[in-house]
Parts: structure tokens; C-alpha cells; sequence
């Protein structure tokens, strides 16, 4: 069946998550992050997912933005800024205000004018995720942001997926699913979308059960992608 419905994961797929790290380095304020701001991005983002994880599997769900914090509080700790309020305070603050990749609003507007639905489908909350959809100047192209809280757990649990078919009425094969993460593209192939991984930093294929469909460096080809 020909593809109706693009849906995208939100951070590091269609918001730069290291932008906030970027950013405070190069504010005189924060200038001792300078050296080592991408070792702290890095360091972030892999325990929030980290934590998104082991949350789902031990069944102790929270908030994205909580599991966010606790994400930068290890790694501050972890790059020896530990306790540095100022830093985490203005971190904290940036992550609200993610700048989106170069290409996202043009893609997303040629999508719409392809007739696509097109949504977020994400782990943040929906504020958090309200907040990087105004920063980012992409809500007209947008047509349902939803979020995990919803179902109460986070990716790769299937309930998630589900929230697409309930919000479009759509088939799993109506679907174009569209995610930065390796393991989040495997698992929604294994759900019955078609996916598309957005492999920006040419990372190995995740050893799953399944693996994405299709792996792009960037988002410009998702266009001609579910045209096909």
C-alpha cells in the first residue's frame, strides 16, 4: 500500500540535541565546557535513553523531562562539572529551545504538499515537546505531535506505536516511520512500519531481531522516500 502517514521521532532525529551543549560553550558564561561540550552531549543523551530504558523495563515510568535532568546530572558529574548550578540551569534551559537540522522545515513542507500526514512521536512530554516544535518554527507542518505520556512507558514498547494507528486510522503499512535511533527504526520495523533510519553520525546497524528498511545520512530523501 502507498505510504499516507510520515512520523518522526522528535530528538536527534528531527531536533539537534547537541545544539544545547553547542550553545553554552559558546557563551563567555560557559566557557569552561568549550573543550569538552561534545563529550557532555554525548554523555547526556546516552543516559536519557539509557533511563527511558531500564524506566520501560522496570516499570517505573516518569516524565521525559525528569529522566532528562537525571541524564545531565550524570553526566555533569561524569565531565566533572557536577554541581555546577549555573551550567545545569542554562543546559536545562537550551533544551527547550532545540534547534531543528537545516533541511527538517523544508522537508516536512514538501511532505505536506505531497498531501502526507505527517506527526512527532516521541518520548518527551508534551510540553517539552511543544516547546521544540514553537523554537523551531515547524508546528504548520505538523499535523498531531503525540507524545508516550499518553500510555504511560517509553519506546520501544509497542503501545507506543500503537498511538499512530489510533491517531490517523491508519494500517502499520500506511506508515513511514522516521527515527535517529537504530534500536527505535529496528523495533518499528519489527511493529510493521515501513522505517528510515537516520544514520547522521554512520553508526553500525544495531544487532536486533530487525533492522530499518531504509538508512539515510540526512532527511532531505524522506520526501521521495514515501513518494515511492
Amino acid at each position: 500500500m502507498p505510504i499516507t502517514t510520515c512520523i518522526f521521532d522528535a530528538y536527534g532525529t528531527l531536533f539537534d540535541v547537541a545544539s544545547a551543549a553547542r550553545q553554552a560553550a559558546a557563551e563567555p558564561d560557559f566557557a569552561r565546557i568549550r573543550d569538552d561540550w561534545q563529550t557532555l552531549a554525548e554523555h547526556w543523551r546516552l543516559k536519557q535513553l539509557q533511563y527511558s530504558w531500564l524506566r520501560a523495563v522496570a516499570d517505573a515510568h516518569c516524565d521525559f523531562w525528569e529522566v532528562t535532568q537525571n541524564g545531565l546530572d550524570w553526566a555533569l558529574e561524569k565531565t566533572g562539572h557536577g554541581g555546577d548550578a549555573p551550567l545545569r540551569e542554562r543546559l536545562l534551559q537550551l533544551y527547550w529551545e532545540l534547534g531543528a537540522y537545516p533541511e527538517v522545515p523544508q522537508m516536512l513542507a514538501q511532505l505536506k504538499q505531497a498531501g502526507m500526514n505527517t506527526a512527532i512521536l516521541s518520548n518527551g512530554s508534551p510540553d517539552m515537546l511543544q516547546g521544540a516544535v514553537d523554537s523551531a518554527g515547524i508546528g504548520g507542518v505538523l499535523d498531531k505531535t503525540l507524545s508516550v505520556e499518553t500510555v504511560g512507558v517509553f519506546k520501544p514498547d509497542a503501545r507506543v506505536y500503537d498511538l499512530v494507528g489510533t491517531a490517523f486510522g491508519c494500517a502499520r503499512d500506511d506508515v513511514l516511520f522516521v527515527s535517529s535511533n537504530g534500536w527505535d527504526a529496528a523495533a518499528a520495523s519489527g511493529y510493521g512500519f515501513a522505517t528510515a533510519w537516520v544514520n547522521r553520525a554512520g553508526d553500525p546497524v544495531d544487532r536486533l531481531p530487525w533492522t530499518p528498511a531504509h538508512i539515510l545520512s540526512d532527511l532531505t530523501g524522506i520526501p521521495e522516500l514515501a513518494a515511492r
